[in-house]
């Protein structure tokens, strides 16, 4: 990995959906599944899952900000899920499935904010959006990295992971990895 990498902790759903995502993207060197905002310590899939712990589904994008920068990475953030919805993408409902920007430093929030004012003309409804410095992020289970390359048969990876994949494909085209 380079020593210029940086890194943001997103939720925006699912994230098997934002894992599948970000691993397309030119500039990206590594993407985590995990959890973090919550009050749990080692918190687990079905802890998560069941909305006790305060956790949100995360994923901590590595990134090369000499090849991508961390704009450009909420850019596509915005177009990977709706952050009108508060607690809920699509049939995802839960807590768990907040939309959140977790940052490491306040560069980044500095950029963060700018960016949901920037979204925020975009969208007709008001971005619920939480920002939120990063306190702690849980890796999350080894089954759970890169869920879509090894499950591309699974129901929701058909219906739910494809059809983003193929909007960002079209919409970031020029950010896709060769």
């Amino acid at each position: 990995m380079t020593s210029v990498a940086e890194s943001i902790v997103l939720g925006g759903g699912c994230f098997w959906c934002l894992d599948a995502s970000y691993r397309l993207i030119d500039g990206v060197l590594k993407v985590e599944s995990g959890y973090a905002g919550g009050h749990v310590k080692d918190p687990t899939y079905d802890q998560v899952c069941a909305g006790t712990t305060g956790h949100a589904e995360v994923v901590r994008v590595t990134f090369n900000p000499e090849i991508i920068t961390l704009s450009d990475i909420l850019d596509i953030f915005w177009a990977l899920h709706d952050p009108t919805t508060l607690n809920r993408q699509g049939n995802d409902v839960g807590e768990q499935y907040r939309s959140i920007i977790f940052y490491e430093n306040p560069e980044q929030r500095r950029t963060a904010e700018m960016s949901v004012r920037a979204a925020a003309e975009l969208w007709e409804d008001p971005i619920v959006t939480d920002i939120q410095e990063l306190d702690t992020f849980y890796l999350a289970e080894a089954e759970h990295q890169d869920y879509f390359a090894h499950h591309p048969e699974n129901a929701y990876c058909q219906v739910i992971i494809n059809p983003k994949l193929t909007k960002l494909r079209k919409k970031f085209a020029d950010r896709i990895k060769q």
